[in-house]
């Protein structure tokens, strides 16, 4: 088991990647008392081609803990295109290298996306994937160890390994069955989120809405809305995890309360201890003067979902998702949510279901149904689509 641990050696390996059609790549990482994740392992593998099968092509292990390794080859590797980069469930490995440098690596293939296209259900599993497709069994005992520690274990290791050496035949046979299905217009249409820069910018000022509450209350967004939008800057300017400043519900709790003091804050039931005084306290207490004397008075979006429409219809919709999820192999929540559904009913269209490939296998018989142009029929307990006398 090759560990890279210098430059040159790295910039070795990189350069005769650039050979290969394409790459497999993963990594292991720390987040767990940090704002941005810790990179501690990456672990790059390619096609067993030009090796003995005994071998199965070369993979190696690089440690980017080591003093004497600069990153830079791995990085002008990810922007050769000529050579495919493969990942499974990549978006938190993008996230690591789109804070450290900038780029997202392409071409870009994640087979776990590719999977959900080709018929393996929602957000399979890697080791799924391995078990049907490579034929193999994976050894999970490492899973949770400490990456940041060294030296790492031989168990440590192969298990890092295994996550880029199956890759390959999970890769191989994902791409030929995409090609024979005709679907790689599918997989460039999901993959175009991961692709996309703004997946991976976290912007304080919208911090406020991933915080879930029950309250709509315009002033109270106002102050939810700065007490947020505090607590992700001073998360990522000292790169701690948003929890260590203060969790959501103590958030909630503050937007609520709005204190004007730290002897109010000594009040709080959810609130840490180190967030009552000092720096925090001071940033609460700012954040929550300014919620309370601003003019721009946010709202929550509009929600879709609950939204009043026709019940009937949104069942019958139902099932034709139902019956077209059968026919192409494709899980029904990777076509269209049950939002969805019920937005179409109420005469929404303005929807992902009703675009692109989602429209050519269920938006637009959804829309044609919708105008009462089809029907569904039961014929031997199959769902058909008919034409409405």
């Amino acid at each position: 088991m090759t560990t890279i641990t210098t430059t040159g050696d790295l910039a070795a390996f990189c350069e005769q990647a650039k050979q290969a059609p394409y790459v497999t790549v993963d990594t292991e990482f720390l987040r767990e008392r940090t704002y941005y994740s810790k990179l501690c392992l990456i672990q790059l593998a390619l096609p067993p081609a030009d090796a003995p099968k005994s071998q199965g092509g070369p993979a190696v292990l690089v440690d980017p803990l080591a003093k004497e390794l600069s990153l830079a080859p791995l990085y002008d590797l990810f922007r050769h295109r000529d050579t495919v980069k493969v990942f499974h469930a990549a978006r938190q490995d993008l996230e690591i290298f789109f804070h450290d440098e900038g780029l997202i690596p392409a071409p870009l293939f994640d087979t776990q996306v590719a999977a959900m296209v080709c018929g393996f259900g929602e957000q399979v599993g890697y080791e799924t994937l391995v078990r049907k497709i490579a034929r193999a069994n994976l050894d999970k005992s490492s899973r949770f160890t400490d990456w940041s520690r060294r030296p790492l274990s031989d168990a440590q290791k192969t298990y890092a390994l295994a996550d880029v050496t199956h890759l390959r035949a999970i890769y191989e046979h994902l791409d030929r069955e995409l090609s024979r299905s005709g679907r790689r217009s599918w997989l460039a249409e999901e993959m175009a989120v991961l692709e996309d820069p703004e997946t991976y910018i976290t912007r304080p000022e919208e911090a406020w809405l991933r915080v879930r509450t029950r309250s709509n209350g315009p002033r109270f967004l106002a102050i939810l809305r700065e007490l947020a939008q505090f607590r992700e800057r001073f998360a990522q300017e000292r790169d701690v995890p948003r929890s260590r400043v203060f969790k959501d519900d103590a958030m909630i709790e503050l937007a609520s309360t709005k204190p004007t003091s730290e002897a109010d804050l000594g009040k709080s039931r959810l609130l840490l201890r180190d967030a009552r005084r000092g720096e925090i306290a001071t940033g609460i207490l700012a954040a929550v003067k300014v919620g309370l004397e601003t003019r721009d008075l946010p709202k929550m979006p509009e929600q879709v979902q609950g939204r009043a429409g026709n019940g009937a219809l949104a069942d019958l919709l139902r099932v034709l998702l139902k019956a077209k999820s059968e026919e192409v192999g494709v899980a029904a929540k990777l076509i269209a949510a049950s939002s969805d559904l019920d937005a179409i009913a109420s005469g929404e269209r303005n929807l992902p279901a009703l675009q692109g490939w989602r429209a050519e296998v269920f938006g637009e018989d959804a829309l044609r149904l919708a105008r009462g142009e089809i029907a569904l029929s039961a014929e031997g307990g199959a769902v058909r689509v008919v034409p409405a006398r």
